[in-house]
């Protein structure tokens, strides 16, 4: 069956879709929720265990505290309040913690560790997925049974004031409210302003019973300098003297006789050692819980705080408040809140939180009767029941105090056990929908690879053998087969598959397309066997033959993709693309002096024996300057290695050696703030050397007013300095600056874009099409300039510097063609990304820079700059891709290639939409704590690639081209 090859394409990638679809149907567990549609009510709680004939007691545990103030400071690390120098930034705080009356407790929160689905895990008791990582972004009203509700619905007065998520999820339950925005992070001293404001006033008043504070400045510090900047301090001893203000109110106005009040402290997620968050290290995750009140017994000295996880708060403060606990809730309570209670009622908190987790795990769980803390739950609440006999006939003998321990100890090691099997839960996937998704990827990957040589010829068509692999024996074996595999799966699988939830119609379908697809790739693939080997530098033009470089770009890429199957791959990638990366920089050396030094006939170029430029008079000249070109070409690889080494060292990366200083943290240090001034000045000078080149004098103009506005940006915020400014002047948001360069950077876009316009419908001039798109590449180095961190210029600098020197001596003078071309600019863009500081971890992600310019948070602008920021590399060298490609094909014609020919894909301008869109999702969105993903990830990458850039080829195929 014949079809063309822009069909073909599109064919292939809706049905990549579908597979697409299918795997995130497995990978995304359905979370762990509770069967009743209702919401917990007092009334539904369960009797209390008795045993023998009279009637079980209703009766709930009174309640333990009358008022309830909760200061959750964001970004709050468990070393800030319990390190070192705990006594220095919080020395009220510690003051209790020592010896004041109060528990302290290390809470582990759960990745993803960003503010949205922390506060749903304090609310709710729940793990949230890593969906909500997206929906932080705008969070929308939280619907299930959680804490606030509950409160509200008991009548609970409750103030807030903070961060506005909380007013996004519970719209309609706060008494009074102010939010203040948490995404301007340039801003930490009005958002937290905003919120004391208040307090002196409301801190009066007695019309209230729950207060929750949300303070950001401190998270906003750790996004703009990092946990160890000087700014640090003052923000902790300022956060301090408000947990001094609210304690010593509190006090006040306690009343003889009523019940006490609780003050709790805690963070919503920690902070990495480079002031982000987001993945699941032990600063990010480690979270100081502070509960204080004169409930508890005064300490004597520091004790070490116990670790619990963070969604134990929820059921502790529910049945503090004397509420019902969430019904999707799978923390349990803390234990030492309730040890100057009674027994009885000791016992009884226990049993309902046991009762909730235990309905959780029937409804989660099919063969719940087998996980132990559910049998230990019903050992322990017999045992209840029969202390419960014993207290109510009377019995005060120390064999009832014994025996009330016991059951205590049963209880707490059954709770334990529930919660740990609930919360191991959301890590189970389903595995057999995410194998046929990959499945589907896969077939279609390599049927796209064995297609492409037709695809790219001149007819532009594909044959594939469809009718002959459906009326082959071996496709009715296979369906046969992959049938029985189906079944088999669906009724041995203990947990529920979504792809045996499928009507046996899709099922069907399903199997048939992959029995189909394995018999077309046999097919496809017995002719393009046997592969040959050919000369690195000559082309035979016709067949699949492979290079020494060829095979090194296709077994890097694939052996690099398949790597990804690792976890401890996928968390140190960087050190996987640094050896590509050297290694090609080795293979390109060796055709370099293969060219020079061995072939006799490379000396002199059929093209270089022509001289009609008026800048070559004489052979004398031309001599000279191939000289000069052979030593510039041997010079350029190892110049590259160089490069590439140094930039290693000025971003450390990845998980284990993440946390070690680099060079870029000695630049950033005040002592070296003139070093870096100086740096930050000569690569600005080189950028505009190496960009200035192809533009027109307008462009020329604006690009050095911009780079010299970038300087300006970088000194008024405090990075880097004039020579007649003191260090020690204040530093401002540099807004004026930044959008001084926007100006730059816009015109720059629209010169370049009006060329570009003008060169493809009113004239064909090749010429004012290549410096259109050199102008637009320009302005997106102006801009990647704005946003890169001072010490992190020399990053862009080299990046450019390789880019002009691999282009002018060789990519050209070796002849590569385009789809080696391409491959080197993937490799070099991806190594490029990790040099900047970049991880697999969402914490490295730099959102400040999302806010260069700006006043306030405005949430398109915001997400475009941190996402150019963060794939800054991939972008600019898939951008550099095109503009070389398209100027070397009007020169001359650029082969498409072999063996490689896979990736030889961005050569029109259509590809520079589809290049931003690959280049900013083709990173894995939640990837920090579950690695397998990724490999789906890149071969989603090399699939999508070549199907959308061979459709583009084939549509810009006409006579014209086709006759060059």
């Amino acid at each position: 069956m014949k079809i063309r090859s822009s069909v073909f394409a599109s064919f292939v990638l809706l049905l990549e879709v579908v597979g697409i679809v299918l795997f995130l149907r497995g990978f995304f567990p359905v979370p762990v929720k509770s069967s009743l549609a209702s919401k917990s009510q007092l009334s539904e709680q369960p009797l209390e265990p008795l045993t023998g004939s009279p009637p079980n007691s209703s009766r709930l545990p009174p309640p333990l505290f009358k008022r309830v103030v909760i200061v959750l400071v964001d970004a709050l690390r468990e070393d800030f309040v319990f390190g070192a120098n705990g006594r220095t930034h919080m020395p009220y705080t510690r003051h209790l913690v020592e010896k004041g009356s109060s528990h302290s407790f290390v809470a582990k929160a759960r990745p993803p560790t960003v503010t949205m689905p922390r506060i749903k895990a304090l609310t709710t008791g729940s793990i949230p997925g890593f969906i909500d990582v997206v929906m932080n972004l705008n969070s929308p009203a939280l619907l299930e049974d959680n804490l606030i509700w509950q409160a509200k619905t008991a009548g609970k007065r409750i103030i807030f004031y903070g961060d506005d998520t909380w007013v996004r999820l519970f719209p309609k339950h706060f008494m009074e409210y102010d939010g203040t925005t948490s995404f301007f992070v340039s801003d930490y001293t009005e958002v937290d302003n905003n919120v004391t404001r208040h307090l002196d006033s409301t801190l009066k008043r007695d019309d209230w019973d729950i207060l929750i504070l949300h303070y950001l400045g401190l998270d906003h510090i750790g996004h703009i300098s990092g946990p160890h900047s000087s700014l640090i301090q003052p923000k902790l001893l300022e956060m301090d003297d408000v947990l001094k203000k609210i304690h010593s109110a509190l006090i006040s106005k306690e009343a003889e006789g009523s019940l006490p009040y609780l003050l709790v402290l805690c963070g919503d997620h920690g902070m990495s050692e480079t002031g982000s968050h987001g993945g699941s290290s032990e600063p990010e995750v480690n979270t100081p819980l502070v509960l204080i009140s004169p409930a508890f017994r005064r300490k004597a000295g520091m004790e070490k705080p116990v670790v619990v996880e963070q969604v134990d708060l929820t059921p502790t403060l529910a049945l503090g408040l004397g509420l019902p606990i969430s019904q999707n809730s799978v923390g349990r309570v803390i234990a030492g809140l309730l040890e100057e209670t009674s027994m009885r009622d000791q016992l009884r908190s226990l049993h309902l939180n046991g009762h909730q987790l235990s309905c959780l795990l029937k409804d989660s769980i099919s063969n719940y009767e087998k996980v132990l803390g559910f049998e230990q739950f019903r050992v322990a609440e017999k045992a209840h029941g029969n202390w419960m006999k014993l207290y109510l006939e009377g019995n005060t003998s120390e064999v009832l105090t014994n025996m009330g321990k016991k059951v205590l100890k049963q209880y707490l090691e059954a709770l334990a056990a529930m919660s740990s099997a609930l919360s191991k839960q959301l890590g189970k996937y389903d595995m057999y929908s995410m194998i046929v998704g990959m499945v589907f990827l896969f077939q279609l990957l390599l049927v796209l690879l064995l297609a492409m040589p037709e695809a790219l010829c001149g007819a532009a068509v594909v044959d594939l053998p469809v009718l002959s692999a459906m009326f082959s024996l071996p496709f009715y074996l296979l369906c046969l087969l992959l049938a029985s595999v189906h079944v088999l799966v669906c009724t041995s699988a203990e947990s529920s598959c979504y792809f045996c939830s499928l009507s046996w119609g899709l099922v069907f379908a399903a199997v048939a397309f992959c029995s189909a697809m394995f018999c077309i790739l046999i097919s496809m693939a017995t002719r393009r066997l046997p592969l040959g080997i050919k000369s690195p530098l000559k082309s035979s033009g016709s067949g699949w033959q492979l290079s020494e470089l060829d095979i090194l770009l296709l077994v890097g890429t694939i052996g690099h993709t398949l790597s990804l199957g690792a976890s401890s791959f996928v968390e140190e990638e960087h050190q996987t693309w640094y050896f590509l990366l050297n290694t090609l920089c080795l293979a390109v050396f060796q055709d370099v002096c293969r060219k020079y030094f061995r072939e006799k006939s490379a000396s002199i170029d059929e093209e270089e024996l022509i001289f009609t430029s008026k800048d070559h008079p004489s052979p004398v000249h031309y001599k000279a300057d191939a000289h000069t070109e052979k030593w510039l070409a041997l010079a350029t690889p190892p110049f590259s290695l160089l490069c590439c080494r140094l930039l290693r060292s000025l971003n450390h990366t990845g998980v284990q050696w993440a946390h070690l200083p680099d060079v870029g943290h000695w630049l950033n240090s005040s002592e070296h703030k003139t070093v870096l001034s100086f740096l930050s000045a000569f690569c600005l000078v080189l950028i505009y050397l190496l960009v200035q080149r192809r533009c027109s004098w307008v462009s020329k103009v604006a690009l050095a007013l911009g780079l010299i506005g970038v300087y300006s940006y970088r000194a008024a915020v405090g990075n880097v300095l004039f020579p007649w400014q003191h260090s020690s002047r204040t530093a401002s948001k540099g807004t004026v600056e930044a959008r001084f360069v926007y100006v730059f950077v816009l015109g720059i876009l629209f010169s370049g874009t009006k060329d570009l316009l003008r060169s493809q419908v009113i004239t064909a001039d090749a010429k004012l099409k290549s410096r259109g798109l050199w102008e637009i590449y320009s302005g997106l180095v102006l801009l990647v300039s704005l946003l890169f961190r001072s010490h992190n210029l020399p990053v862009l600098c080299c990046s450019l510097l390789i880019q002009t020197l691999m282009a002018q001596f060789i990519w050209k003078k070796l002849h590569y063609d385009a789809a080696q071309t391409t491959i080197m600019h993937y490799w070099f863009g991806q190594a490029f990304f990790y040099y900047q500081g970049n991880s697999n971890n969402i914490a490295t992600i730099d959102i400040s820079v999302g806010f260069v310019g700006l006043e306030s948070y405005v949430e398109a602008p915001a997400i475009f700059l941190t996402a150019l920021s963060t794939y800054a590399g991939p972008l600019l060298w898939a951008c550099h891709l095109i503009c070389y490609l398209s100027s070397e094909r009007d020169r001359s014609p650029v082969a498409l290639g072999h063996g490689c020919y896979c990736l030889a894909l961005l050569r029109s301008v259509p590809a520079a939409a589809y290049i931003v869109l690959v280049t900013v999702l083709r990173y894995h969105l939640f990837i920090w704590s579950v690695f397998s993903p990724k490999l789906l990830y890149e071969s989603m990458h090399l699939l999508i690639t070549a199907g959308v850039c061979l459709f583009f080829i084939t549509m810009e195929q006409s006579p014209t081209s086709s006759k060059s």
